[in-house]
């Protein structure tokens, strides 16, 4: 038997503001700003997205539902399906996703679901090269991870086929 073990690394702000970096401030607001617009008359679960390719070109986009749910799609894969029409040589270096979700004390905001997970780490892959994810609360906390592969560890991958 082997006992196998993975050990994810997130690292939690009380507001966005205190990251260092402007652009990466910047790369937050425009995820705010672009959750304002989620088309959500079903849920009410309004979910905004942005990113940054290497460019330093931002890209925003939102969730959109339909009645019939599974046709709806959220705000990550739209942001990342955007980018990677509008710029496919240009890789995605950070990304940020909002939720208005309140927040209870000590609670974190709503991560990825899975799908989105998968398709974020297909998109490190594509361009080898790691996605810095930014998760934003209600109350402007933020959850910084390093890469996609601390949110879905032991991923199915092209090295699965």
């Amino acid at each position: 038997m082997k006992d196998i073990s993975h050990k994810s690394s997130i690292k939690v702000y009380d507001d966005y503001h205190e990251l260092a970096d402007d652009q990466i401030v910047m790369l937050c607001k425009r995820s705010i700003d672009a959750m304002q617009d989620a088309y959500a008359p079903y849920s009410k679960f309004q979910v905004g997205a942005a990113l940054l390719l290497d460019d330093g070109t931002f890209v925003q986009g939102n969730n959109q539902e339909n009645a019939v749910y599974p046709l709806g799609l959220c705000a990550e894969r739209v942001t990342l399906y955007a980018a990677s029409s509008q710029y496919p040589d240009r890789s995605i270096t950070h990304l940020a996703v909002t939720t208005r979700k309140h927040l209870s004390e000590g609670e974190l905001p709503p991560f990825p679901c899975g799908s989105c997970r998968q398709v974020l780490l297909e998109m490190e892959q594509r361009y080898d090269r790691d996605i810095k994810i930014y998760v934003i609360g209600s109350n402007n906390s933020v959850c910084v991870l390093e890469t996609v592969k601390d949110l879905l560890p032991f991923a199915f991958s092209k090295t699965s086929l």
